[in-house]
């Protein structure tokens, strides 16, 4: 369980799979203008819309997708200090230059070795 209960993931996922009664199949489903929620389940594009729509991200300057999403986790995951096997055991990467990739640091001159060591 996450430590804070706002942002715990199995607790938001165990809140929507009571909600949603689903017991088998596609985890995220698309929802019908009747609030029905449908068996198949939902698309790539979908998600995007979805990611697009975020109230908070509306003022963001930058577009955002569900691949945005995985480059902050695996940015935010390195600022903390997690090494680089374990955000990719997170994420599936294989290659550590691929998860590099995804690795968004913005500022070469606070985060390096020689900050991190005090000089």
């Amino acid at each position: 369980m996450g430590s804070n209960i706002l942002t715990c993931p199995v607790r938001t996922l165990n809140d929507w799979l009571n909600c949603s009664k689903i017991s088998e199949g596609p985890l995220f489903r698309p929802i019908n203008r009747h609030d029905q929620i449908m068996d198949k389940a939902l698309t790539s594009k979908s998600v995007a819309l979805i990611i697009k729509r975020n109230k908070h991200l509306e003022k963001q300057k930058h577009s955002f997708s569900g691949h945005s999403l995985r480059a902050g986790f695996a940015t935010t995951a390195a600022i903390f200090g997690v090494s680089e096997h374990l955000i990719m055991k997170q994420t599936g990467h294989k290659s550590s230059d691929t998860i590099r990739r995804y690795i968004r640091l913005r500022n070469m001159w606070t985060e390096n070795a020689a900050t991190k060591i005090g000089l």
